[in-house]
């Protein structure tokens, strides 16, 4: 069979319309003896007649197997060059009390960059100590809860937190551990808006300005410096932006030592995934074993001990693990024109669109950044010829689009579920109740069980905020809020 011309060049048209492709999906999905996707020992079926679609599904082995293969990883790379190392899970990626107690569990401290979301590792008992705390503009009352609470380190964004984090820090009579947020100027190969350290951009400061910005927080007694921070990006998918980065990063660091202790050096996350059988990211050894060689040549160049490191990588923990499930709800073919470059000739191709009852609200990450991701029909395998379909939400948006290019069984059908792979990370944290659909339950399987971890709305949820439906207090400002006051942890 010809390959549709719609398809982009990277979509290769698959043998078996029904494979999933290992690097993709999570650890413990396969197909049963019926043809229905499983995960965590659970059907596709299973799910949606107990939970509803659409559904987010984590696979909590998948999970905790990746949080501690992650920490083993950066500690077999580091050790022999003498680091020390610390890995922070980034709770931005998704984050519940659930999620939080297993990667705490298997050894990573959490960083947060909200007061909602210290709020959540807070409440799955996770010691204050353990987390780390982000944000180019963290509110006074956030600074204050975090302070109040005792956690370990405060990431410094701008020159005018310093003095907001002292202040709440003599407050509280406690000396604060403080990191600097620091842009290297390296590149990330990414999407633009995931690119976080190019010099044009929100978070951070130049490194021309961080010696200066060191002494006013060294200046300060209820501020204690630990280090540099940087993160040049997300979805990256090999080390040579990293080695940089740190080679960069080490000669300021080097510079600081002149003053006074630099015990740590945070150099982020960012570590890409693969989203369809296309992508192939550089194995997370290599990059380890890269990022260490950079340090430890860079330090012996420098004349410096190595510092302990830290990181913080959040998709490649939770992305891969998750999946979503939705229910087709109508297909169309619809036939397009297509021009051959070369003659100018005209031919006609049919792309399948295939909308489900989900979309833009629940995985916004395909319009926001032209994501690609795969598919596949969960709830049987099927013998048909491969198609080539776009999958669409349900929302009022032409550019409502879940999957924009992928080969399914050419009988997809209504009622069909869908699966998503690779939707662990960003989807949910993303969610929004657009065109009022409420936000989907989250569920976690492990061993032929299945939990609910974060229950999903109904729209009494969305009307229960309607204070022309409630009657209720109109204060727009929730009385628990972290705005409403600092509260202990």
């Amino acid at each position: 069979m010809a390959t549709n011309p719609l398809a982009p060049a990277w979509l290769v048209e698959p043998a078996d319309a029904n494979a999933l492709a290992p690097t993709v999906w999570p650890a413990t999905a396969k197909r049963g003896q019926d043809g229905a996707l499983t995960v965590g020992g659970v059907s596709a079926r299973e799910l949606a007649d107990r939970f509803g679609t659409p559904l987010y599904v984590v696979d909590e082995a998948d999970v905790r197997a990746r949080a501690a293969r992650v920490l083993a990883v950066f500690r077999d790379a580091f050790t022999p060059i003498g680091a020390d190392v610390k890995v922070y899970y980034a709770g931005k990626a998704f984050l519940s009390t659930a999620v939080a107690g297993w990667v705490a569990d298997e050894g990573m401290n959490i960083d947060v960059c909200s007061g909602g979301e210290l709020a959540v590792a807070l409440a799955a008992g996770v010691d204050a100590s353990r987390l780390g705390f982000h944000g180019n503009n963290k509110s006074q009352a956030e600074i204050e809860r975090g302070v109040s609470v005792g956690i370990g380190a405060i990431v410094i964004d701008s020159e005018q937190e310093i003095g907001r984090v002292a202040d709440a820090a003599r407050r509280f009579g406690v000396v604060q551990p403080v990191r600097l947020r620091v842009n290297s100027g390296v590149h990330a190969h990414t999407h633009e808006f995931l690119a976080t350290s190019h010099e044009d951009q929100k978070f951070g400061v130049p490194l021309d300005q961080v010696e200066t910005l060191v002494a006013a927080i060294r200046a300060e007694e209820s501020l204690v410096f630990r280090g540099l921070h940087c993160h040049i990006g997300s979805q990256i998918l090999s080390a040579d932006g990293f080695a940089e980065s740190a080679t960069r990063l080490l000669a300021v660091h080097a510079r600081l030592l002149q003053s006074g202790e630099v015990p740590e050096l945070n150099l982020g996350g960012g570590f890409g995934i693969a989203y369809t059988s296309a992508d192939e990211p550089a194995v997370l050894t290599e990059i380890a074993e890269r990022i260490a060689a950079a340090v430890a040549s860079e330090c012996a160049r420098l004349a410096i001990g190595v510092p302990a490191v830290a990181f913080e990588p959040g998709r490649y923990i939770i992305g891969p693990a998750g999946l979503t499930i939705y229910t087709v709800g109508t297909t169309k073919p619809v036939a397009v024109t297509v021009e051959d470059v070369a003659d100018g000739a005209a031919t006609t191709a049919t792309r399948l669109y295939v909308s489900v009852d989900g979309g833009m609200s629940d995985n916004v990450r395909t319009a926001l950044y032209g994501a690609e991701y795969s598919a596949r029909i969960a709830s049987r395998a099927s013998s048909a010829s491969p198609a080539l379909v776009r999958v669409a939400g349900k929302h009022c948006e032409s550019g409502d689009i879940v999957v924009d290019a992928e080969y399914l069984p050419a009988d997809v059908a209504p009622g069909d579920l869908l699966a998503v792979p690779a939707t662990g990370a960003y989807c949910w944290s993303l969610s929004s109740n657009y065109n009022y659909l409420p936000r989907p339950a989250v569920v976690a399987v492990r061993d032929g069980s299945a939990m609910v971890i974060v229950r999903g709305e109904s729209e009494d949820d969305l009307l229960a905020h309607d204070v022309g439906v409630t009657g209720h207090d109109r204060d727009a400002r929730p009385a628990g809020s972290v705005e409403a006051g600092v509260q202990a942890g």
